[in-house]
């Protein structure tokens, strides 16, 4: 019989991280799902803490031949799937209380493809500091309007958050570490406009510097390169989007690139003619000036209209 649900976990050692999970699953009062584990880990860990499970729900467990990563493990647990939906779950995050599982399921529906909730970031390293988080009205609208309003505030979270309808045809894009999420989440909803929202924190997310997150982040070696490509990708006229502009504003600013040849250090391809303007741009103002945000979103501003009003948008 097909499962309502497929929970797909892309391990990676960690199995303390994975069986808090585990547990945080056999705990869930809404019983029609399957587990399928896709393992990278170079040791059998994983393997033999998932024996542990298989008389407790159904688990479905394979060790990749090859090491795939992030996020090509990802594709591979749901390419796995047997579910009608699929609920991936990163392995050191783990489900609020006993009745979410129950709650995505209820939200399921015909009319809609994509569900999310809200999420409590647990700050591992920091005594399990908690912080909640739940999309507003106005973001909801804002989403609703252009997805490309996600690189304005990620309103939808790590991927763990969602619950997508099993019939996909696109994939997390496997050569992205940094964008990989929103990057699949604006692709996906251009498609599939109507999605739903449940209002309540119903995962709880691992913030640890044990992340891929936290080794990447304000890494130019990833960070330039992936949004160039990404920036490449997107369709003609989505930079006249002011917020998709200033996302762009921002990691030039953040990353201190000051001149193109800063840019070839981390990127040998051609650069988009927009990317050279905001950069001329910032070099008229200090660096340390930049970064003062009701400084920088004017002089951001008249940057956006001059690129506009040139063509380039």
């Amino acid at each position: 019989m097909i499962p309502l649900i497929s929970i797909c976990i892309p391990a990676y050692k960690r199995t303390d991280f994975l069986q808090r999970l585990l547990d945080s699953i056999l705990c869930q009062t809404f019983k029609d799902f399957e587990v399928v584990i896709t393992d990278d880990s170079p040791t059998n860990e994983v393997e033999l803490l998932c024996k542990k499970y298989e008389e407790k729900f159904k688990v479905s467990y394979c060790k990749n031949i090859t090491v795939l990563g992030s996020p090509e493990n990802w594709n591979e647990a749901i390419r796995r799937a047997e579910g009608s939906w699929i609920k991936l779950m990163h392995d050191d995050d783990w489900f609020a209380d006993e009745y979410c599982l129950a709650k995505f399921a209820n939200r399921i529906s015909d009319s809609h493809s994509f569900i999310f909730s809200g999420y409590n970031n647990v700050y591992l390293n920091t005594d399990n500091k908690v912080s909640s988080y739940v999309i507003s009205s106005k973001q909801k609208k804002m989403l609703q309007n252009d997805p490309y309003n996600l690189l304005k505030q990620n309103f939808i979270g790590h991927p763990s958050t969602t619950l997508i309808k099993n019939n996909l045809t696109q994939w997390y894009d496997n050569s992205f570490k940094w964008v990989v999420d929103i990057e699949f989440y604006i692709r996906y909803l251009l498609d599939n406009r109507q999605y739903a929202v449940i209002e309540e924190p119903l995962i709880n997310i691992g913030i640890s510097s044990s992340q891929i997150t936290a080794s990447v982040f304000r890494n130019p070696d990833v960070e330039i390169p992936e949004n160039i490509r990404f920036m490449m990708k997107m369709k003609k006229g989505v930079l006249k989007n002011i917020y998709v502009y200033d996302y762009f504003w921002r990691l030039i600013r953040n990353l201190s690139i000051r001149n193109e040849t800063m840019i070839a250090q981390y990127y040998s391809g051609k650069v988009p003619d927009v990317l050279k303007k905001i950069i001329q741009h910032q070099k008229l103002m200090p660096g340390s000036v930049l970064k003062t945000g009701f400084i920088s979103k004017p002089v951001m501003f008249v940057s956006y209209l001059l690129n506009r009003l040139s063509g380039r948008l």
